[in-house]
């Protein structure tokens, strides 16, 4: 499945332990040899009332995360495309927590990620206490940032130009900082107008992708939060366009976009 070119092997049946090994998986992400896939997602049986699945998320280099925007939405798409969902509402599970999605007439799909956490414990990012930005040394140059965890851990670098901006460089060097020992997903984020951002995400364990959820769940909190941005904006990210509606601080945010299936098949282990 793929959301706006963020592709991903979803496992629908919990697959045997071996293959989710870190050489296993790394084997199979591989896009000239294996699949190909910036994560993988495996649906397991529930472990709460009220809830239609339980996921868990790996990225290409085999590492298990804590969350996926875009995972989710393609989850929430292919279990309302199977009757799971009731008036096309739908409650997943997750290693970050609850996520409540929506399927509209248009079969676009909305999810809630939760309330954006500025704590730099969150990440868990070293800072002294909660700021932004925060100053950080990469390459003998010193960079501002925005931290916020989305259930997993994002950098939000503002950049001039999306088309220019030093991704290949500056998205690893970002990723494997010291200061985040957890690593990070490095967004770059410019900002058009006050309703359009563009986006790019290095993300953790998987380089850049062509688009990343989270990422712009991310960019726009940090956006809005310095009061750059209205409530509602497109996010253009490499891949397609997503949607992020947030209040403000302390309110939930909420990703929305389109989900494919790409193709279904099996696989022997």
């Amino acid at each position: 499945m793929h959301g706006v070119g963020n592709d991903f092997v979803v496992f629908d049946t919990p697959p045997p332990s071996p293959l989710l090994e870190p050489a296993a998986l790394r084997a199979l992400a591989d896009r000239r040899t294996g699949v190909g896939f910036d994560q993988a997602l495996v649906l397991e049986a529930p472990r709460r009332p009220d809830t239609a699945v339980y996921y868990r998320v790996f990225n290409a280099d085999g590492d298990e995360v804590e969350q996926c925007g875009n995972g989710a939405r393609c989850i929430a798409a292919l279990l309302h495309r199977r009757g799971a969902s009731r008036g096309g509402a739908v409650t997943l599970d997750s290693p970050a927590g609850l996520v409540a999605a929506r399927i509209a007439a248009d079969s676009s799909v909305a999810v809630d990620m939760g309330v954006p956490n500025f704590d730099p414990r969150s990440l868990p990012f070293e800072a002294p206490a909660e700021a932004d930005p925060y100053p950080l040394e990469v390459d003998g140059r010193t960079l501002a940032i925005g931290a916020v965890s989305l259930g997993n851990p994002h950098a939000v670098l503002v950049v001039d130009s999306v088309d220019s901006a030093p991704v290949a460089t500056l998205g690893p060097a970002i990723e494997r900082h010291p200061r985040f020992p957890r690593r990070v997903n490095a967004g770059f984020l410019e900002i058009v107008d006050r309703t359009h951002l563009r986006l790019r995400v290095y993300e953790r364990g998987a380089g850049e992708t062509l688009a990343c959820g989270t990422g712009a769940c991310a960019a726009a909190a940090i956006a809005r939060r310095r009061g750059l941005i209205d409530r509602e904006v497109r996010v253009e990210v490499r891949g397609g366009e997503l949607r992020v509606n947030w209040a403000g601080r302390g309110e939930h945010i909420w990703l929305s976009g389109p989900a494919e299936v790409s193709f279904e098949g099996h696989l022997e282990v």
